[in-house]
């Protein structure tokens, strides 16, 4: 990056246009790949047409899409041009995206024809123009008859400051209240500098996008760094599911992949323990550690021709890796490896790559970067984690008191989470600093740590440890299908009429939860610490609510 003057899209964009002209950049799975030279005039093109609808440097851009090809090819003309971009997560509601055309006062709105329904009833006196993204039709426009021509030019010359406002991310957090986070271009393209030193990319790299690219781990580690770095990324027309993924994985046989713990979680207690459980040998040895690693090896090595068979680096990030999986992960040999940040950094701060991982750590910080324990505990080292460096937010839009809260004057940024670093400066992730719970003896209660005990009990999907008039309570959410299959498929008289049983297998179900949540109530009081014993067990009957990372939405269980 000593190559640019301003670590600006403006400088780097038609740099890597060039170097890598006919190399693949975007494609869709099963369409023709758009090479560099193509997306450089895309690009061009696009920023022309931008000039015709009236967009100028500094005018709030909504990209509201699923992943695809244009997406980036809006995003980038909007940072060539010094437009801020305002990505917004596909499962917005209607409401919070009229909260952000409001709040960010947008003058135009790229949205992918899927999502125009979300536009019905939105009124705001900012918006002069709406343009499908893909194909960059025109749907609303106050103004001249503004048209897509691929072959035109911008008329004017851009040079964007590095450290101007650039991107505006509106987070769905596990708080409840979504802010709009600042970035500038520095943050977001020193970041995916740091994210490449973790884990180098080459031009011959692929990537498979499966996150949301509104989500800034998706955006600069899934978008910016290969495109900086010459590599190829591909995106799925519809949603992730197995049925979609097996057979891309396999025709793409992707080297990168970045995911959520939810993704392979699934993977591990929905295919490979059901799989061994399946039959009684396995089964067995699956009691014993020396053999358990075994299996794990093995079902390590097909689950590695699954993805592809190709695979460097299958990224872990947004939430906190469970334990068991991540046992699974090493004795698979498979190449996984976990980071840690958030949007307010850009946002990666802490990270390893699949040569060197350890277990619940997740890895030294960043390049350029300074991260420190505030306050650490004098017994265990644990605080909050403080973070400093480039890739650090300028703030939150419109709102300087909520600024200040997490920004000193000095430039540290408190990340709200709580960490600890070992002797070798690996930092661990404890927890959410609201999540802590204090126990009547001043006890620090960790709920993830509870969860993770939980959520490997059988037919557990997911779990939520929340204190409630002085006792700690679990919401556990169980597999209730899955109940019903195998009580359907032990069923003598399975011949019948589906709903001339459903009452019956339905009493059966409620009965074995019934079951199941006094025996979970045991196996985890028995494998917690005193202070950590859960007094109450609820069942909670539908799943819980999520961000886009698939982080439960706390603050709706409290």
């Amino acid at each position: 990056m000593e190559l640019y003057k301003q670590l600006t899209f403006s400088e780097i964009i038609p740099d890597v246009v060039s170097r890598f002209a006919s190399k693949n950049a975007l494609s869709f799975i099963d369409d023709e790949a758009i090479s560099y030279e193509e997306m450089g005039k895309k690009i061009n093109a696009l920023m022309a047409f931008a000039e015709t609808l009236g967009i100028k440097k500094g005018d709030k851009v909504i990209i509201l899409s699923q992943n695809m090809p244009n997406w980036g090819i809006v995003y980038f003309a909007l940072q060539c041009m010094g437009v801020v971009s305002v990505p917004v997560l596909p499962d917005f509601t209607p409401t919070e995206l009229q909260n952000v055309l409001n709040h960010s006062e947008a003058k135009c709105i790229f949205i992918s024809e899927s999502l125009e329904f979300k536009l019905e009833e939105m009124t705001s006196e900012f918006l002069k123009s709406t343009v499908r993204i893909d194909d960059f039709s025109v749907l609303k426009n106050k103004g001249n008859n503004a048209e897509f021509k691929a072959s035109t030019l911008p008329l004017n010359r851009y040079e964007p400051n590095e450290n101007d406002l650039a991107i505006l991310l509106y987070t769905s957090g596990t708080t409840g209240d979504s802010k709009g986070v600042m970035l500038s271009q520095k943050n977001v393209i020193s970041n995916a500098m740091q994210s490449g030193d973790v884990q180098p990319v080459d031009e011959n790299d692929k990537f498979l996008s499966v996150l949301p690219l509104s989500h800034t781990y998706e955006n600069t580690i899934g978008l910016i760094l290969p495109i900086i770095k010459g590599a190829s990324v591909t995106y799925l027309k519809k949603p992730p599911t197995a049925s979609v993924l097996l057979p891309a994985m396999q025709k793409l046989k992707p080297t990168f992949m970045l995911t959520v713990p939810m993704i392979i979680e699934k993977v591990y207690r929905n295919s490979i323990i059901p799989q061994i459980q399946a039959k009684a040998v396995t089964n067995f040895l699956h009691k014993f550690k020396p053999t358990r690693k075994l299996l794990y090896y093995l079902a390590g090595k097909k689950l590695y021709q699954t993805f592809g068979g190709n695979l460097r680096f299958f990224g872990i990030g947004g939430a906190k890796l469970d334990g068991v999986v991540e046992q699974f992960l090493r004795d698979a040999k498979f190449p996984y490896a976990v980071g840690y940040g958030l949007t307010e950094t850009a946002p990666l701060l802490a990270g390893s790559n699949p040569s060197e991982t350890k277990w619940q750590a997740i890895g030294p910080k960043v390049i350029n970067c300074e991260i420190k324990i505030n306050n650490p505990d004098k017994i265990t080292g644990e605080g909050e984690i403080w973070a400093k460096g480039p890739n650090v937010m300028l703030g939150y839009y419109k709102n300087e008191e909520k600024t200040k809260e997490v920004l000193t004057e000095d430039g540290w940024f408190k990340t709200g989470d709580l960490g600890v670093f070992d002797k070798d400066g690996w930092l661990s992730h404890k927890g959410r600093l609201k999540n802590m719970i204090v126990g009547a003896n001043g006890e620090n209660i960790y709920p993830e740590e509870i969860e993770s005990v939980i959520n490997n009990f059988r037919h557990v999907v997911e779990s939520v440890v929340v204190e409630q008039k002085g006792k700690l309570v679990a919401m556990v959410h169980f597999d209730r299908e899955e109940l019903e299959r195998k009580l359907r498929h032990a069923t003598s008289d399975f011949a019948q009429k589906v709903e001339d049983k459903f009452e019956e297998i339905s009493h059966k179900v409620d009965e074995a939860i019934d079951e199941l949540s006094k025996e979970l109530h045991l196996h985890v009081n028995a494998r917690v610490n005193k202070f950590s014993r859960i007094q109450l067990l609820v069942v909670q009957p539908d799943p819980f609510q999520k961000t886009a990372t698939k982080k439960i939405k706390r603050y709706l269980y409290f």
